[in-house]
């Protein structure tokens, strides 16, 4: 994503459009009710501080009928009210909701995104760091970009109402003003620029600080933190990252608090104490041109409207350059592809078929090395085959590119005589069922955990939970909560329990090819003969492909492939490879002899 970036790149009134746009087509009367706000929260106010405080002023000045003085004032408080009254209404009984919905909308568009990508895009350390700063900054851009609109909308009608008015009374207010206010404008540009780098960097540092932090808290890491004298290392990296994010803050806000202070002094300090009122005094004092209500108005007038352009020009400009930059990365990645493209078919999800892998070769995107290299092999319709191998011989990544995580380097897997390329990806995928060697729980239900699908079929996940040897006892039945993320009565697992859990999931699908990375490598010996046998019994009718390290279930599978470098160097079944008194052979002698000394 980040090599296309400068051609992709669009200006920052282009990406605010398109934002405003996005936020339309989700809910147009929040956008539309955002507009109305902004006038109402502005408009008010300032021309009450204009031709209100004139026409009391004037009022007075005349001495007559200064009763009228009361109605005036009535008329203001009524005004500035009802104002504040109709925004309160919209925030509390429609902006919130709406804003949640908003919230909504986008983030399922960055989560349908980020499913569609394979997992070549989390290898580039870029696209995560911009994938991270999207996601955590989706509400933040929001509520930012719905207040600048608010305040802009808000501005730009004052702007001109006032303008029209001061115009009126003195012309050379308004021009004073404006000389100063765009003077000064470039620097807004700047501070936007300095601000967006801020954040980008924050980003990755953050990464840093808030990896060590979570290893306090995160049940995975609790007994090696309080078994090891690991802390002190941790602290450490944690307060290197923190005082990266530290001395981060430093050099960015020490230059955007200077050009700030530039900005203020010179429109604020120079232009509205200095030489606006000089010009006011002298209008007054010596030409005689302006009446008291006339000079208070003139200045209110000009000061609302030097407000205005402030906002405008050069706060709002800086803040929509920065808004503008993270929409270009929301954008970015909403563009982004994945190298996995969709075939023109649609799967059959039917019986088994012939599964051929020829000529296969693999290497990581940023690799010099293959990870497999020409790797062939055949699978026929309802065998049993086993990959085993040291660590870092290819067997997960094999199984990857048969499911099409990634796509091969060189050759091609067949199902049935047919490229696995030709089909769509969803449907290529519905045929397999996966159990990873990283398997997660999620913090919902048994039944939720076993089908991962919104309507699960109790039946079927206690049949399941049945094949793959779960006898935990659960107070509620499958529609007992796991985890304590939301519920506090929810039950916490064993590694073994939860391995069985993520098994049960192979069971419970209704495909033709199971794939299964070490499953069992959390369960005892007489768990994993257990599994063994309710996982041949469960899967007679599936093709079923399974990495163990473990070679004790290797035993009765069809076929063996031994795997190393990326190779297949020998095949055939336990009993012919243990004949063969080769790599096989050794790895099983020597865990064998392991259990006999055990």
């Amino acid at each position: 994503m980040s090599k296309n970036k400068n051609k992709t790149e669009h200006s920052m009134l282009s990406n605010i459009f398109f934002f405003i746009r996005l936020l339309f087509s989700i809910s147009p009367l929040l956008v539309i009710g955002e507009c109305i706000w902004g006038i109402i929260l502005t408009l008010p106010a300032r021309l009450i501080s204009v031709l209100g405080v004139k026409y009391i002023i004037d009022i007075v000045s005349s001495r007559e009928r200064t009763e009228r003085v009361f109605a005036v004032i009535a008329v203001i408080a009524a005004v500035l009210v009802l104002s504040k009254l109709i925004a309160w209404l919209f925030r509390e009984f429609y902006w919130n909701v709406e804003r949640e919905k908003v919230y909504r909308g986008l983030n399922t568009k960055l989560y349908e995104k980020a499913k569609s990508l394979d997992l070549s895009s989390y290898d580039d350390p870029d696209f995560y760091n911009n994938f991270i700063l999207t996601i955590e900054s989706s509400s933040d851009s929001i509520q930012n970009m719905l207040g600048l609109v608010r305040n802009y909308i808000g501005n730009i009608i004052s702007l001109f109402t006032i303008g029209s008015i001061l115009l009126a009374i003195d012309p050379l207010c308004l021009l004073i003003i404006l000389v100063f206010v765009v003077a000064f404008t470039p620097l807004s540009r700047k501070i936007g620029s300095l601000q967006m780098n801020r954040r980008i960097d924050n980003t990755r540092f953050h990464r840093r600080s808030d990896y060590f932090q979570r290893i306090f808290y995160l049940q995975d890491y609790a007994k090696e933190v309080r078994m090891n004298n690991i802390k002190p290392l941790l602290i450490e990296r944690y307060n290197d990252a923190a005082d990266d994010v530290i001395k981060n803050q430093k050099k960015y806000w020490s230059k955007i608090s200077l050009f700030y202070f530039i900005q203020e002094s010179g429109v604020q300090v120079l232009g509205f104490m200095f030489i606006l009122p000089l010009y006011l005094g002298y209008c007054v004092l010596v030409k005689k041109t302006v009446s008291p209500g006339d000079f208070v108005a003139s200045f209110n007038g000009a000061y609302s409207i030097a407000m205005s352009f402030n906002f405008l020009t050069v706060w709002a400009l800086s803040a929509f350059s920065e808004r503008g930059k993270m929409i270009e990365k929301y954008r970015e990645f909403l563009k982004c592809e994945g190298k996995i493209k969709d075939g023109k078919q649609s799967a059959l999800i039917s019986q088994p078929k012939t599964i051929e892998i020829k000529n296969l070769s693999f290497t990581y995107p940023g690799n010099n090395e293959p990870t497999l290299n020409n790797i062939n092999l055949t699978v026929k319709p309802y065998e049993k085959i086993a990959l085993v191998g040291y660590n870092g011989a290819g067997k997960t990544t094999l199984t990857n590119l048969l499911l099409r995580l990634y796509d091969a380097t060189e050759g091609e897997i067949l199902i049935d005589g047919e490229d696995i390329r030709n089909c769509t990806v969803k449907s290529h995928r519905n045929r397999f069922s996966a159990v990873f060697q990283d398997f997660q729980i999620f913090s919902c239900s048994v039944a939720e955990n076993v089908a991962l699908d919104v309507d699960p079929d109790k039946e079927k996940v206690c049949e399941a939970l049945g094949h793959s040897g779960f006898t935990k006892e659960l107070k509620d039945g499958t529609d007992t909560e796991v985890l304590r993320e939301f519920n506090d009565s929810g039950i916490m697992m064993s590694g073994g329990e939860a391995q069985k859990v993520a098994i049960a999931r192979a069971f419970y699908k209704n495909c033709p090819y199971v794939i299964l990375d070490e499953p069992s490598a959390n369960l005892d010996p007489v768990a994993e003969y257990n599994l063994n046998q309710a996982m041949l019994e469960a899967a007679k009718d599936k093709t079923v492909i399974f990495i163990s390290h473990r070679l004790s279930t290797t035993i009765n599978a069809d076929k063996i492939y031994v795997m190393e470098n990326g190779r297949i160097i020998e095949s055939g079944s336990h009993a012919e490879l243990m004949e063969k008194d080769s790599a096989y052979a050794y790895m099983f002698n020597l865990q064998a002899e392991k259990y006999r000394k055990g």
